[in-house]
């Protein structure tokens, strides 16, 4: 498999660990709709507002535990290459 391709398949994996996250903190509706609540809202807003650099320590880890899956192949990509 290409690193391209692995690649998108971690980004993939990624997306959806994070959508599984969020449905588990919402509700359904009979209608099968889904109700974000309140405090999520406020959260992700700001997180999606604030700079990488701006966010707190514990935001930041979050995020750097993302890079380190993507390195890891990367490093794995190399190690085959020598």
């Amino acid at each position: 498999m290409s690193l391209f391709e692995k690649q998108s398949n971690l980004e993939h994996e990624i997306w959806s660990h994070w959508m599984q996250y969020m449905f588990s903190k919402g509700t359904y509706a009979d209608d099968g709709s889904w109700v974000m609540p309140a405090w999520a809202v406020e959260r992700w807003t700001r997180q999606i507002n604030t700079s990488y650099f701006d966010l707190s320590e514990k935001e930041k880890e979050s995020d750097r535990e993302q890079v380190y899956k993507h390195l890891k192949i990367i490093q794995e990509e190399l190690n085959e290459i020598i």
